[in-house]
């Protein structure tokens, strides 16, 4: 089952922050045998938004016996918009922690300038609805390539997702991306 069918019904449910607790927890577990490697969860805006968000995250880490350095939350713009005082010190919070994060399926909602320039985050990634286009739709790649510039001159790492071939790979590489994901390079886990 896609997470595009059962998060929602999770959300709708109810169920959304359990269930996003024992992926976390089940997650940082499962990552401590990777030794040099981030683990990057995605995070849904109702979690987010929950009053224990933050210490229900540190709980996990420390459960787990996880190093928040390790560990990379993925927050789509999504979180930011009710309350952006709240986000943000949510955000902060976490931050102060050691957990890096993350801007989701940058280039796909309402502000994201504003929000990077407000928020701390420690990497932003571009949505794989600007490579399904490559090739197909000429101002793709100039997006991309805008995006790399905007991470450079932000001193923000950039990744790109939804590598599904070795011309993404290629053209990625050519303009400077610092970091890629999609099944060309690995399934999820």
């Amino acid at each position: 089952i896609p997470p595009s069918d059962f998060i929602a019904i999770a959300e709708e449910r109810g169920l959304i922050v359990p269930l996003s607790e024992w992926v976390l927890r089940r997650a940082c577990m499962d990552a401590k045998r990777w030794q040099e490697l981030r683990l990057a969860v995605n995070v849904s805006p109702i979690q987010f938004r929950h009053k224990d968000f933050v210490a229900n995250v540190i709980r996990i880490i420390e459960e787990a016996d996880f190093d928040p350095a390790q560990l990379e939350l993925e927050l789509t713009e999504g979180v930011l918009i009710e309350d952006a005082d709240a986000a943000e010190a949510a955000m902060m919070d976490i931050r102060a922690h050691g957990v890096g994060l993350a801007l989701d399926d940058f280039g796909t909602g309402y502000s994201s300038l504003i929000y990077l320039r407000r928020f701390a985050f420690d990497k932003i990634k571009i949505d794989r609805s600007f490579l399904d286009k490559l090739g197909k739709h000429h101002k793709s790649a100039s997006i991309i390539r805008a995006v790399l510039a905007l991470g450079r001159s932000l001193e923000i790492p950039v990744l790109a997702e939804g590598i599904e071939t070795k011309a993404h790979l290629d053209f990625l590489k050519e303009a400077g991306c610092d970091e890629a994901q999609g099944y060309f390079l690995g399934r999820p886990m």
